[in-house]
């Protein structure tokens, strides 16, 4: 069982965890995460999240084939000379995220983020509607922090977006936003590598001195 931690310290030691155990994760622990991300705030009350949580292996077998072939065509595509300027922190992303895409189809649970009634692109009201599915997004991502459990952002899944919706049953006014891996980690949490404050900050109006 997880120590509870505090809202604070969740914030502040909360990272893109990719390598996970294949440990199960109970419903009861996923049901736990979900009630948290319905707990985000959103315009106008909307509540326009919806989401799928996929352990079927046969689903997560056709997703993680997907999400590896969409790795290839973009990241895994690199060639070995960008690659090779990689340093530090990069380097480490980039190989978990690798790791990450070559057994993307062994996480033990797959969340797909979605959003009901999505508006065409572009606009206010686009804005508003994938605005408000991001707190919930956080959300989530704290509360498996809070648990003890690994997760991280991905959206590679987007290059197979009609696949992913035919497979899971999508209705076609539901959009697909995130696909999140969730599992016991392997590595470590925080603290985070993050941009100082006072290099993304603006006073009153944009200092160009920061762009």
């Amino acid at each position: 069982m997880a120590t509870e931690i505090g809202l604070f310290e969740a914030m502040y030691s909360q990272r893109a965890l990719r390598r996970l155990k294949p440990d199960a994760v109970s419903d009861k622990l996923v049901h736990q995460l979900i009630e948290a991300a319905t707990q985000a705030p959103s315009g106008g009350n909307r509540q326009p999240w919806a989401f799928v949580v996929i352990r079927s292996p046969a689903t997560k077998a056709k997703l993680g084939g997907w999400y590896l072939d969409a790795w290839n065509k973009t990241y895994g595509a690199l060639s070995d000379e960008q690659r090779a300027q990689f340093r530090g922190s990069m380097a480490r992303v980039y190989a978990s995220a690798e790791y990450l895409a070559q057994h993307f189809g062994e996480v033990p649970v797959l969340i797909l983020v979605c959003l009901r009634d999505a508006p065409p692109p572009g606009g206010f009201l686009a804005a508003s509607h994938y605005g408000s599915v991001f707190p919930a997004v956080q959300n989530l991502l704290l509360a498996a922090r809070g648990l003890g459990l690994g997760a991280t952002l991905t959206t590679l899944h987007k290059l197979h977006d009609a696949e992913v919706k035919e497979l899971v049953g999508l209705p076609e006014q539901v959009e697909t936003i995130e696909l999140i891996p969730v599992g016991y980690p392997v590595g470590k949490y925080g603290p985070t590598n993050r941009v100082p404050v006072d290099e993304v900050m603006h006073l009153e109006r944009w200092d160009a001195a920061k762009a």
